[in-house]
Parts: C-alpha cells; sequence; structure tokens
C-alpha cells in the first residue's frame, strides 16, 4: 500500500516540475525512508503557489490555503502539498498568524525537528538537508530546528510529538530540547483536548507505549495531560503478588510489552488498569488491600478518555477492561455457562491479552490466561453464543404473565442452555413447566 501511495506522490510531483515548478517529498516521508521503514503519509513541498496548486490538480480541497496547504486527492489518498514559506509569529501556541511564502531554506527552519525538516528528490534520490537532519537521524537523536524554545513556543503540541518521535524511534532527545520541553510542557494544559489526545494516542500505540510513559512523566507532561497516573508512583503493593515494585513500575512493565499498532483501547486499558489503587489502598498490619479499585478504576478511565475527546465506543470499552481485568484469574472455577458468557463478551479478547501483560508485569502466573485460550479454542462460537431456546414470545404462550419473572426465567433457560443441560426448545418448554408452573395471564 504504501508503493501505491509513494507512487501517487511522485506523479503529483512529476506534474508540478512538468510546469516548471520545484516539487520534493518533504517531512517524515523523507525521515522514514532513511531509517527504512514504511512511511504512512507522503507530504510535499513545492514553490508553486496554492492558488497554481488548485488550478493543475482536478481534485483538490484548500482547508489549509491561507498557510499554504493544499489537499491533493489522487484515487481516494489525500496528500498535503504545501508551498515553501516562512511564519510569522505565532500568537495561540497553535498556528503562525500569517505565512509569507518563501525559499525551501525558510521553508526548513520553520519546521520543528531536524530528522523531520529534510527534503528527497524521488527521481535522483538526492536528500536536501540544510538542517542537521541525517546527522541526527545516524546518531539517534531528536532535536528542534533553531532555538528549540522558539520552537515550543510556536506550536505547543511538539512538546507531545517530541516525546512521540523519541518514544517510537528510540532516540534520545538532545539536551537542550529538552530543557525546552521542561520549560513548555504546561502550556499543553492550553491546547484542545482532542490534539493532546490524539498524540497521547499515538505515544500510547507507536510501540515503545512504556518509554513514553517516562519521557511524559519525566518532563512534566503527565501532570497536565493524566495526572491520575502519578499517585501510582511510590504506592507499594503486596510482594507476594507484585515482587516487580510499585503501581508506576508494574503498569510500565505491561506497557513495555505492547506491540506497535495495538488497538487504542488496548494500550488504555493496560496503562489504566490499577489507576484507582492509590485510591483504594488500605493496609492492616502486614496485609494491604485495594478493594474497589477495579469499578472505581473503570470510572476514572471512562473520564479520562472522555477528557480526551474519545470516542464512546473507546470509552466504554476501556471502561470495561478496567473493570473485569481480575475476573480472568476465576475463570477456573466459574460455573460452565457463566464461563461461556465471558467468552462471548464483546471485547474479551482485549480482556484475555491485558490479563496476559498485567500477570507478566507481576507474578507471572498465567494458569488462568491459558485456561481461558484453551477454552476459547476448544468451544465454537455456536457453543459460547448459540441461539436461544426460548423468548418472551413463548413465555406469554405458555400461558405467563409478562413481568419482572420473565428476565430470571429466560436467564434461567440460557443457563441451563450453556451449562449443556438442556438442547432443543421442546426441552427448554419442559424445563420451564415443570420448574415455574404457568402463570395465566391477566
Amino acid at each position: 500500500m504504501s508503493g501505491e501511495k509513494e507512487n501517487k506522490a511522485r506523479a503529483i510531483i512529476d506534474r508540478l516540475r512538468e510546469r516548471g515548478f520545484a516539487a520534493y517529498l518533504a517531512g517524515g516521508c523523507v525521515r522514514d525512508r532513511v531509517l527504512g521503514v514504511a512511511a504512512q503519509d507522503y507530504d510535499i513541498a513545492t514553490d508553486a503557489r496554492p492558488e497554481i496548486v488548485q488550478e493543475l490538480f482536478d481534485n483538490t480541497a484548500g482547508v489549509g490555503a491561507r498557510f499554504g496547504v493544499i489537499i491533493v486527492v489522487v484515487d481516494g489518498d489525500p496528500f498535503e502539498v504545501a508551498t515553501f514559506r516562512a511564519d510569522a509569529p505565532y500568537v495561540d501556541g497553535r498556528r503562525p498568524s500569517a505565512v509569507r511564502f518563501g525559499t525551501v531554506e525558510e521553508d526548513a527552519r520553520r519546521r520543528d525537528f531536524t530528522i523531520g525538516g529534510m527534503y528527497l528528490d524521488p527521481a535522483s534520490g538526492r536528500i536536501i538537508d540544510l538542517v542537521g537532519g541525517m546527522r541526527d537521524l545516524r546518531a539517534g537523536v531528536l532535536r528542534a530546528i533553531g532555538n528549540a524554545a522558539e520552537r515550543f513556543e510556536e506550536d505547543h503540541l511538539r512538546v507531545l510529538r517530541a516525546v512521540r518521535f523519541a518514544a517510537r524511534l528510540n532516540f534520545e532527545i538532545e539536551p537542550a530540547t529538552w530543557a525546552a520541553m521542561r520549560r513548555a510542557a504546561p502550556k499543553v494544559a492550553h491546547i484542545a483536548a482532542e490534539r493532546v489526545g490524539e498524540e497521547i494516542v499515538a505515544i500510547m500505540t507507536g510501540g515503545r507505549a512504556a518509554r513514553g510513559l517516562e519521557l511524559m512523566r519525566e518532563c512534566g507532561l503527565l501532570a497536565v495531560v493524566m495526572p491520575e497516573v502519578l499517585p501510582m508512583i511510590g504506592c507499594e503493593q503486596p510482594r507476594n503478588f507484585h515482587p516487580e515494585g510499585d503501581v508506576y513500575r508494574h503498569t510500565w512493565l505491561a506497557l513495555s510489552m505492547l506491540e506497535a499498532g495495538c488497538a487504542e483501547t488496548l494500550a488504555f486499558g493496560v496503562l489504566l488498569h490499577d489507576v484507582a489503587k492509590p485510591q483504594c489502598r488500605a493496609s492492616n498490619g502486614d496485609k494491604i488491600t485495594f478493594y474497589g479499585h477495579t469499578e472505581q478504576g473503570a470510572e476514572m478511565a471512562a473520564g479520562i478518555m472522555r477528557r480526551m475527546r474519545r470516542s464512546r465506543f473507546v470509552q466504554d470499552r476501556v471502561a470495561y477492561l478496567v473493570r473485569n481485568h481480575l475476573r480472568l484469574v476465576m475463570a477456573p472455577r466459574m460455573r460452565r455457562a457463566t464461563l461461556k458468557r465471558m467468552l462471548a463478551e464483546d471485547g474479551f479478547g482485549e480482556l484475555l491479552e491485558l490479563s496476559r501483560l498485567d500477570a507478566l508485569a507481576s507474578s507471572s502466573d498465567l494458569s488462568f490466561y491459558h485456561f481461558c485460550a484453551r477454552a476459547l479454542g476448544a468451544m465454537g462460537r455456536e457453543e459460547i453464543r448459540p441461539p436461544r431456546l426460548l423468548g418472551g414470545d413463548d413465555l406469554i404462550a405458555m400461558g405467563f404473565a409478562p413481568g419482572p419473572q420473565f428476565k430470571s426465567i429466560l436467564k434461567d433457560v440460557e443457563d441451563q442452555q450453556l451449562d449443556g443441560a438442556l438442547a432443543s426448545r421442546e426441552e427448554a418448554i419442559d424445563y420451564v413447566r415443570a420448574r415455574y408452573g404457568p402463570t395465566p395471564s391477566a
């Protein structure tokens, strides 16, 4: 897919060059090319003015035209085509107050980090590096272009972007850039919640979530974007169950095992599964307990997701994971019907994975995990979630009056079905008549 997108981007560049304009691949796709990883997006930089770009291509959107950015759509794929520019002062910590179209040199200097400030001529393979990006890529260093404090003052979100790049690429952050990040971190509180949420999702799903979390903590970002996580630090746990240490260390270890590209719901489920432990912690002599932390944690997790403007689905799924992350431990002792109901739940696959990571980050007892995995493998979907034998209309036909009893009768029948005691509609009808007896309708 990335090859197709690159070919489309090159076609845009070719069209611009045919008309006499300079045009290059720019930013992250150049960095990814050098690193040998697949690029997600292909941005193009050119000296063609926005109105010219719109004239040259049939399907465009001028969503950022006043900043020199035109979206060119090729066979359904959008490409950002930006005119070389120099930015006027930023007054809102997000975007420049105005832009002046300029040269490639000026365009490079107004970008954020050196590793994303390079250009590539796809025809010759020549890289235009005016900011030392290749040097920093080879050294594994994230460095702001020019004056680091000015770069973060221009757009406060760059502090989160710096964490994302440093974590995903496993790069060190250059000292002056790091110092500027720490000074700018409190200003992230003034950024729109949606933008903050998107960046944190990218950090948590980029493959090195544990390092991303630690970088956010060390530079002061965590206190701004997720202060609920900080009390985990120093929250001691029983050594017999958690030899790894406090709640924060446990969470960090679980996050360190997340794979790149994991679902955001799983990532935040792992991050927040013990978020309420500090407030639920109690000790009586040598005994430490955290009663209620799953329920309180689910409420806290849903609130955090809501604050980040994540979808209702994400809010509910993360809350489900936090609320139920200890339930699988009881699976080997569950009634068969209860086990099947749990296995059939939406989100159970993520819950199973969260429980695995939770165990590996503590006692490493995976017996319950393997039990559930075997049960899933042994039972087909039809056995775990079979069609109901009876419904409300059947009970009415049998002479039962609609009411609260319906729910308990139907659940009992379903339990018997899932336990394997009932296999047909006729058997279910006989069971209900024998156990409950029809209550004539009024």
